[in-house]
């Protein structure tokens, strides 16, 4: 895998010193970096969001990182406002030398910081895509690259100076879900190494560029579907964009079914109209063809297109349609 990584700059040679760490954090990106911050110093306190209901039975749920947080005899809390003062009270009793936040859900006061070393890690190559969706958007607009940002709280969103950076390329076969996945480990080393150079008063913030920023706004369920009336390149962009959630459902022939996972080719012996449906699963666009790879009908497990046309075999000029 190649990288360009921007990390602080250390000259000492001395192994990190533990530091007391508060971690505030709720979904799984977060996991990866909370687990070696375990591991290399000491966590005083998980802050997460409440147990929801979750599951077909709505049954309480605790977060990914408070779940694992309970699992390793963590203190953990649980606040439904964090800024209030009485949580304010709570966070700051532990006296941590620092404050890490990976995908928490709620912005951080000022009063709340007061004037604790506090980083972020968030999963775009800022200025580049700010906001809560950062992944799905820069697949969607089809980057050739991407990767995580340390930085500074701010109180604008994702606007806090640049503290560490490592850029990778995005590959046309994965999805969202797996490439969130691989940033969360990739934000694992310049968040270790932020906090090593703090130690040692060797940060260089950079500030972003503000005319270079840009909105990954979050995605609804009313965001799930795409159009063929444009490059196959896009198309595929985008089913890969939106998978696991909000997923991407068209109606295929008579039935509604997500694409999972599609291949963009320039293929001139695939012809009909656009969204037109050919045997081997190649549905026409604009400007050449997506192959169906793996699919989801309603009711049943991702299955290969192979496998998917063993059992539902679709009449001549058959469309794909966005729903």
């Amino acid at each position: 895998m190649r990288l360009r990584a921007s990390f602080p700059m250390t000259d000492s040679n001395s192994p990190p010193k533990p530091q007391r760490i508060v971690f505030f954090g709720s979904g799984s990106f977060g996991l990866p970096t909370l687990q070696q911050l375990v591991e290399q110093h000491t966590v005083e306190l998980v802050v997460s969001q409440p147990d929801r209901p979750a599951g077909r039975k709505r049954m309480m749920t605790s977060t990914p990182i408070a779940a694992f947080a309970e699992q390793h005899g963590l203190d953990t809390f649980k606040p439904d406002a964090p800024n209030r003062p009485d949580a304010i009270q709570r966070i700051h009793a532990v006296n941590a030398d620092a404050f890490v936040v990976i995908a928490y859900g709620h912005k951080l006061s000022p009063d709340l910081l007061g004037e604790h070393f506090a980083m972020n890690l968030h999963a775009s190559l800022l200025p580049k895509f700010r906001g809560a969706a950062p992944i799905n958007w820069a697949m969607i607009q089809n980057e050739p690259e991407t990767g995580v940002s340390v930085i500074s709280l701010a109180q604008r969103m994702d606007a806090g100076a640049i503290l560490a950076q490592v850029s990778t390329p995005i590959d046309p076969r994965e999805t969202a879900g797996e490439l969130h996945d691989r940033l969360a480990e990739l934000g694992v080393e310049p968040m270790l190494q932020t906090l090593h150079a703090v130690q040692h008063n060797e940060l260089q913030p950079v500030q972003q560029d503000e005319a270079l920023a840009s909105r990954a706004p979050k995605l609804a369920k009313a965001d799930g579907t795409v159009s063929f009336d444009q490059p196959a390149a896009a198309v595929r962009a985008r089913i890969h964009g939106l998978t696991p959630w909000p997923g991407c459902t068209v109606q295929l022939g008579e039935q509604r079914v997500k694409l999972l996972r599609v291949a963009d080719r320039h293929d001139t012996s695939h012809t009909g109209a656009v969204g037109s449906v050919h045997e081997d699963g190649a549905i026409v666009c604009s400007d050449g063809v997506v192959e169906i790879l793996e699919l989801q009908p309603p009711g049943s497990k991702p299955m290969t297109w192979h496998d998917y046309a063993r059992g539902h075999r679709l009449p001549a000029n058959s469309h794909c349609e966005p729903v």
